[in-house]
């Protein structure tokens, strides 16, 4: 069974279609980054999955639909927003144990065992903390949940690097397992592009690319050709190009290997390229 299945999902804003007709499915076991511009449509996903924004179509998640069942459902999902959802004047403590309170599926112990790594301390405030700290105990919170599927709306949005691949590398060795499911948004794309599994890339609305990461490699290529070259790599109507001293890389998709090779160099695209190339013209 899918843990995410849409079907022609769509949202207005008034004039503004934020989804239009968006149809995926998302496999457990999967971790799936969903990619796009600011307004793309990301976080509107995001909130109908979540059972917190009304929609058009069909959408189901772990089975259920997230406009009737959401209770049941929150059971079994686990969210992280950006860090200062916390209320300020909350103390660590007080976190912990509110959130024991309400989620039937929390582990106290596992929290605090997560906690004790930390320099965090239980009496301190959030207002207290750094940014790096508040991720930390959103961390501890959620991967004390055993939800199986993980909601990650930009989680490290104004962290520094080194804050970054530690809650990517917590996340993968002390959460994540083949039945759990991590649908993430981030703009920081490089730097989950080793853990992900499957890309989705949205743009105005529309599910834009669906592929898995062994599909990605196998469908991309690029290419970089000496100026002599150029106009027949520009014959076979790449994706994107551009210019890295003095010559031309070309995007393509779906060729075959042995005739781009005849044109110069291949090299496996990065997911930040592939992302520039298929969101051409969005920032005008």
């Amino acid at each position: 069974m899918s843990v995410v299945q849409a079907r022609n999902l769509s949202k207005r804003y008034g004039a503004t279609v934020a989804l239009d007709n968006v149809n995926l499915d998302i496999q457990p076991g999967r971790i799936v980054g969903l990619v796009g511009p600011n307004g793309a449509g990301k976080t509107t996903a995001l909130k109908a999955i979540l059972g917190l924004a009304e929609f058009d179509g069909q959408l189901s998640v772990m089975g259920l639909d997230p406009r009737t069942h959401r209770t049941e459902l929150m059971q079994q999902i686990s969210f992280i927003a950006d860090v200062a959802v916390l209320p300020r004047w909350l103390r660590v403590g007080e976190a912990v144990d509110f959130v024991g309170g309400v989620h039937p599926r929390f582990s106290r112990e596992k929290c605090l065992a997560f906690l004790a790594r930390t320099k965090i301390q239980p009496t301190q405030r959030v207002r207290e903390l750094s940014k790096g700290m508040i991720v930390q105990l959103h961390l501890a919170l959620i991967m004390a949940i055993d939800a199986q599927l993980l909601i990650l709306d930009e989680p490290t949005l104004g962290l520094d690097i080194l804050y970054r691949k530690e809650f990517y590398n917590t996340l993968l060795s002390d959460y994540f397992d083949h039945e759990k499911t991590i649908v993430v948004t981030t703009h920081q794309i490089e730097e989950i592009e080793h853990i992900l599994t499957d890309l989705l890339f949205i743009k105005e609305g529309r599910i834009v690319l669906n592929a898995t990461m062994d599909d990605v490699g196998e469908r991309f290529a690029e290419v970089m050709v000496n100026p002599d070259k150029a106009d027949a790599a520009r014959a076979l109507k790449p994706l994107y190009e551009r210019q890295v001293f003095g010559k031309s890389i070309f995007l393509f998709d779906g060729l075959d290997r042995a005739h781009l090779a005849e044109l110069g160099e291949i090299h496996k695209p990065s997911v930040a390229d592939l992302f520039v190339a298929t969101m051409k013209g969005t920032y005008a």
